[in-house]
């Protein structure tokens, strides 16, 4: 019973915990990539990005360096930097919604393409208790207990969330049926309204010609 328990605890654990995103793609110049995550407020987010280098034995040209800049939904800018290597970036979101990463070469003729290896991690894998083992900080079974409560802690605030969310979605649809009921009123308001006055035009005109 206790082996079925801890069994679906790991699976919700995996399931429910927030996303880590680590990714490699191509940039050519004179062009920009973004990338969102959906965030949600109060949770920490960490950024780290650097362009690959096709020879590691020299150093890289100004012409494939990057400009970099972290935004979020409301425009308010979380990391700035122009014509860098690679770089990083740490925050608490203050706001929920999608946060751009947006990656930018400068135009160089002929065009050129860099590779760029990105990796953005957000909530309890912003929080790398390996290293703070090795520091010896805690020990083994202490850092396991301090990793299981920082992702039961994140599977509840995720789960704060999503029940917010439904809440606003619910909100919304009623909002949504509300409008369309009334709009619908309305339109029979109307179809009736030109019925009767087609109508009584009819009816004047008939009378007029004294057909009827």
């Amino acid at each position: 019973m206790i082996l079925r328990s801890v069994l679906v605890l790991v699976l919700l654990v995996g399931i429910l915990s927030p996303a880590s995103e680590s990714l490699r793609f191509e940039l050519q110049s004179g062009q920009t990539k973004c990338i969102a995550e959906d965030i949600k407020s109060n949770s920490m987010t960490v950024g780290k990005y650097h362009v690959v280098k096709p020879n590691e034995d020299h150093p890289l040209p100004d012409s494939q360096k990057l400009t970099v800049r972290v935004t979020s939904s409301y425009g308010n800018s979380f990391h700035s930097a122009e014509k860098v290597e690679s770089g990083q970036f740490a925050f608490t979101a203050a706001e929920q919604g999608d946060y751009m990463a947006c990656f930018w070469v400068a135009e160089h003729s002929p065009q050129i393409t860099v590779t760029v290896d990105f990796d953005w991690r957000t909530g309890v894998h912003t929080k790398d208790w390996t290293n703070v083992a090795k520091k010896g900080q805690v020990d083994a079974m202490e850092l396991e207990l301090k990793n299981l409560y920082d992702t039961v802690q994140s599977i509840h605030e995720e789960m704060l969330y999503l029940r917010e969310r439904e809440e606003e979605m619910q909100e919304l649809n009623k909002a949504t049926t509300s409008k369309m009921f009334w709009l619908s009123f309305l339109s029979l308001f109307l179809c009736l309204s030109v019925a009767g006055l087609q109508f009584w035009h009819l009816k004047s005109f008939f009378e007029k010609k004294k057909l009827i």
